[in-house]
């Protein structure tokens, strides 16, 4: 369990710490936009009142996060039942962390605060993300690649020798 609160507590900190410097020291929702490396990344202030892409805006914050409340439950109490690699544990607790900044985003603000934009070639990409989205999706891919069949009957030692 070790590997998996320490990528949790790792994931919602650089979340949280991300935020606060961007948001609240470096000041952007007053400049709206700050160009880090043009084209590709620049904070722009964004508030996201739904899931990813503004999607599900609408259903209301306590809703969405019961429902990102219930994930993180589900996801620990699934490792503590069936032990699982230490990628996959470590997966689960960046899901897990990142799922919980923007838990505590929505308790703080109604909302999550966003201010991630990346465009290239030559196209503009309106949505904006944050740290614990990247934390999230990251959590998520390990988990679906990593994760085996465990119900699968292993063969018998012999029983594939021809």
């Amino acid at each position: 369990m070790r590997p998996f609160l320490l990528s949790a507590v790792l994931a919602f900190i650089a979340d949280q710490a991300s935020k606060y410097y961007v948001i609240h020291l470096m000041n952007l929702p007053l400049v709206n936009t700050i160009p880090v490396l043009p084209p590709l990344l620049t904070f722009r202030y964004g508030e996201n009142r739904g899931i990813n892409f503004g999607l599900g805006d609408g259903l209301g914050p306590w809703f969405l996060i019961a429902v990102a409340v219930i994930i993180c439950v589900a996801v620990t109490i699934w490792l503590i039942r069936r032990p699982q690699p230490l990628l996959i544990r470590i997966s689960a607790g960046l899901l897990v962390g990142g799922a919980l900044g923007n838990v505590l985003d929505r308790v703080l603000y109604g909302y999550v605060l966003d201010f991630l934009n990346m465009s290239c070639c030559g196209i503009n990409n309106p949505f904006v993300f944050n740290v614990a989205d990247i934390a999230i999706f990251a959590g998520a891919i390990g988990i679906a690649f990593l994760a085996g069949d465990d119900t699968k009957k292993k063969p018998a030692k012999g029983e594939n020798d021809a």
